[in-house]
């Protein structure tokens, strides 16, 4: 079975969900987060970084645990961040548009 590719927008938002999980990590190892939410570190790592964009469901649910996160702040946080990337990049490129772009709906996971 062959994976389909990654979206530009998949990939921007498996990295905003990495960008959130490591801050809400704070100074906490990675090692001790991953434990408590029964996942490896290296898995971790993959969607810290971004290199694991679309984690399961479960997995993230794991984590907000294990980072005392609801999944509604989680997703909130996310969607208020590409809030703001869809209103810059619409007051970027739209200097004559009639009114306010609208947000883009990015989901958490797809």
């Amino acid at each position: 079975m062959v994976r389909t590719p990654l979206t530009p927008e998949e990939r921007l938002r498996g990295e905003r969900l990495g960008r959130l999980l490591r801050e809400a990590r704070g100074e906490r190892s990675m090692a001790a987060v991953a434990a408590s939410a029964g996942i490896s570190a290296e898995t971790l790592r993959k969607i810290e970084t971004g290199r694991a964009p679309t984690p399961a469901f479960f997995t993230v649910a794991a984590l907000a645990g294990a980072l005392g996160l609801s999944l509604d702040e989680l997703l909130g946080r996310c969607g208020r961040e590409a809030a703001a990337s869809a209103e810059a990049a619409g007051s970027a490129g739209s200097a004559g548009s009639a009114g306010p772009a609208e947000p883009a709906v990015v989901p958490l996971i797809a």
